[in-house]
C-alpha cells in the first residue's frame, strides 16, 4: 500500500515538473522548434562534414551552423530587409496620393458593368461597398507599414529568439543522437515504437521545410519576374507576398497575381493581363502542382489533400510555424494509428508496407 501511494506521488510531481519546464519554456517555443528543424535538416550535411574532418563534434556542428547561417539566414534577412523597404515606398506613395485605391476600384467598375448590375438585383449599395473597399485599402497599407517598420526595428526580443535558436542548433547538431537516446529511454512507449515516431519527425520535418521553401522560393521568383517584365510596380515585394502565400498549397500565389490581372483587364491592358493570366496558370500554378507532390507529398508519404488541409490547419492555429507542424501532426496521426492497428491485427507493426 506504501510502495503504491509512494509511486503515484512520484507520478504526480514527475507530471507536475514536467508540465511547469513546459510552461516555463513556452515563450521561446518557436526559437526551440526551429532549432530542432535546423538540426534535422542539416544533419546529411553534418554526417558529410564529420567523414571530411573525423571525429570533432564540436567543429562539426559549429561549420554546419555556420554554413547554415550563410545559405539560410543571411539571405532571409537580405530579402527581409529589402520587402520591408519597398512596402515603405508603397505605404508613402499612397499616403502622398501617388496612388489611390479609390481609382482602381473606380476603374474596375466602369471596366465591368454587370458587376454593379450584379449587386443591384442583390440589393447591395455598390456606393458604400466602393467607400468601404477604399478605406479598408488604405487602412490595409497603413498596417502593412506599421508592421513593416516595427519588423524593420531590430528588438531585443528578435535578437534574443535568434541568438537561441542558433545556440540550441549547435547542441543539437553536436548531441542530438544522445538526446534521442535519452528521450527513447525516458518515454514509456516502447522502444521500437519512439524510434519509429522519431524517425517520422525527422521525414516530415526535412521534406515539409524544404520542400515549401523550395516551392515558396520558386514561386516567388517566379512572379516577381513576371511582375518585372509587365512594369508592374513593386516586383520584389509582391514576389515576396507571393512566396509566402505559397505556404498555402493550391491557391496561394494565385491570390495576388489574379486580382493584378483582373485589374490589368479593367484598365484596358488586354496583352498583359493575358499574359500574366497565361503565366501565372501554366508556369506559377505547375511549379505548385509539380513540386509540391514531389518534395512535400512522396517524403512525407501524406496525400495531397491532406498536406492542404493540415497546413491551413496549421497556419490558422500556430501562424507561420503551423506550415510545418500541421503536416508533422498529421503524418504523426497515421503513424500513430498505423501502429495501433497492426498491434491490434497481430501484424508486425515496424515493418514497413510494400
Amino acid at each position: 500500500m506504501r510502495e503504491k501511494l509512494e509511486q503515484r506521488s512520484f507520478l504526480f510531481i514527475l507530471l507536475l515538473v514536467s508540465l511547469l519546464f513546459v510552461l516555463l519554456l513556452k515563450p521561446f517555443w518557436g526559437a526551440i522548434f526551429w532549432a530542432c528543424a535546423i538540426s534535422v535538416i542539416f544533419n546529411p550535411l553534418q554526417d558529410r562534414i564529420a567523414r571530411l574532418i573525423g571525429d570533432k563534434p564540436n567543429r562539426v556542428a559549429l561549420l554546419t551552423l555556420l554554413i547554415c547561417v550563410v545559405i539560410v539566414v543571411l539571405p532571409i534577412l537580405l530579402i527581409a530587409t529589402t520587402f520591408i523597404q519597398e512596402g515603405l515606398t508603397l505605404y508613402q506613395r499612397i499616403d502622398k496620393g501617388e496612388i489611390n485605391p479609390a481609382d482602381w476600384l473606380e476603374q474596375m467598375r466602369n471596366a465591368f458593368p454587370v458587376v454593379p448590375e450584379l449587386f443591384d438585383r442583390l440589393g447591395f449599395n455598390l456606393g458604400n461597398i466602393h467607400e468601404t473597399l477604399s478605406k479598408a485599402a488604405v487602412s490595409a497599407s497603413k498596417v502593412m507599414a506599421e508592421k513593416a517598420l516595427g519588423a524593420g526595428q531590430i528588438t531585443f526580443s528578435f535578437i534574443i529568439n535568434s541568438a537561441l535558436m542558433l545556440y540550441l542548433s549547435f547542441f543539437l547538431l553536436r548531441d542530438g543522437r544522445q538526446l534521442i537516446e535519452l528521450m527513447v529511454r525516458a518515454l514509456p512507449l516502447g522502444d521500437a515504437r519512439e524510434r519509429k515516431l522519431f524517425s517520422k519527425f525527422s521525414e516530415v520535418t526535412r521534406a515539409t521545410v524544404k520542400g515549401n521553401i523550395v516551392v515558396a522560393m520558386v514561386q516567388g521568383a517566379l512572379g516577381g519576374l513576371i511582375f518585372w517584365a509587365l512594369s508592374i510596380p513593386g516586383p520584389l515585394l509582391w514576389g515576396v507576398v507571393m512566396a509566402f502565400l505559397s505556404l498555402i498549397p493550391a491557391v496561394g500565389a494565385g491570390l495576388v497575381w489574379l486580382p493584378v490581372a483582373l485589374y490589368l483587364y479593367g484598365t484596358g491592358e488586354w496583352v498583359s493581363a493575358s499574359i500574366l493570366v497565361a503565366f501565372g496558370a501554366l508556369v506559377i500554378g505547375l511549379a505548385d502542382n509539380v513540386l509540391r507532390p514531389l518534395l512535400v507529398g512522396r517524403d512525407t508519404k501524406l496525400p495531397d489533400y491532406l498536406v492542404l488541409f493540415s497546413t491551413l490547419g496549421g497556419l490558422s492555429l500556430m501562424g507561420i510555424n503551423g506550415f510545418v507542424i500541421g503536416p508533422l501532426v498529421a503524418a504523426l496521426f497515421l503513424v500513430v494509428w498505423d501502429i495501433f492497428m497492426r498491434e491490434f491485427n497481430d501484424q508486425d507493426p515496424y515493418e514497413d508496407e510494400p
